[in-house]
């Protein structure tokens, strides 16, 4: 029964819908039943969009105060974002009203450089011997873990056990000729290396400073470029970091 009515589909004539009089020619093409359905929906959502912001002015309080209404302008009739300044710190204003982005660099790279210097010669080892390390030894039975001795196995003094780096063995020890220091020497010594740490951490800080305010002056330079379409602000900028801002992309020839 089904393959009959196959059959019978296959010979029937196919519908089509009538096409423009003659007469009526000049008016255009005849407008279909899909054209109408979507001058249909579009009508139907335009009426609701109306509908729903009549429903919203209707129930709006006139005396609602929103920050948006202080935060933003109408030009050309649209409401636009304020723009707001950026954030910046006593030193950063002095820096960037008296100097220029070259010197900024300039700056920035002796500092890098003294970092480096300083670094190379400090090794940061007491920060290595206060990291929490683990040291893990395999031994071959319950009476081998009874009479494990660390200072035995690694060959080396008990006092050196808690030492990450420079861990002479018994031996290297033994050998060693270290001058005799007294208490004045050594004091004098660690004082030397805390002055060293201050001025490194410094440094640091005031390279960070200076990378904070070259990123904002690169900012402030392209944003001067008037040949390129204005960018889109992603991120304000505050006392330590630069603005964030999306360019459009331009395809160069």
């Amino acid at each position: 029964m089904s393959s009959w009515k196959k059959a019978a589909k296959a010979s029937q004539k196919t519908h089509r819908e009538r096409h423009q009089p003659e007469a009526r020619k000049h008016l255009g093409l005849l407008q279909k039943k899909k054209d109408y359905i979507a001058r249909a929906r579009d009508f139907q959502e335009k009426q609701a969009t109306v509908k729903l912001l009549r429903k919203r002015a209707l129930n709006k309080n006139p005396d609602e105060f929103h920050f948006h209404m202080i935060n933003s302008q109408l030009i050309d009739g649209i409401h636009r974002e304020k723009d707001k300044e950026d954030q910046h710190t006593p030193e950063q204003i002095k820096l960037m009203e008296t100097q220029d982005l070259n010197y900024i660099i300039y700056k920035r790279n002796i500092e890098t450089k003294k970092i480096e210097k300083l670094q190379s010669r400090l090794h940061m080892i007491d920060v290595a011997n206060e990291t929490p390390n683990r040291h893990i030894f395999f031994v071959d039975g319950d009476k081998e873990i009874k009479n494990f001795n660390p200072a035995t196995r690694l060959n080396t003094h008990p006092a050196l056990l808690s030492r990450r780096i420079n861990q002479p063995t018994l031996s290297a020890i033994k050998n060693m000729k270290l001058p005799e220091l007294d208490e004045k020497t050594i004091r004098k010594i660690e004082q030397a290396k805390h002055t060293a740490y201050k001025e490194l951490e410094k440094r640091i800080n005031r390279e960070r400073e200076l990378m904070i305010i070259q990123q904002k002056l690169e900012i402030r330079k392209a944003l001067k470029d008037k040949t390129v379409t204005k960018p889109k602000l992603i991120k304000q900028g505050s006392k330590d970091s630069a603005p964030i801002y999306k360019w459009k992309y331009e395809r160069k020839r």
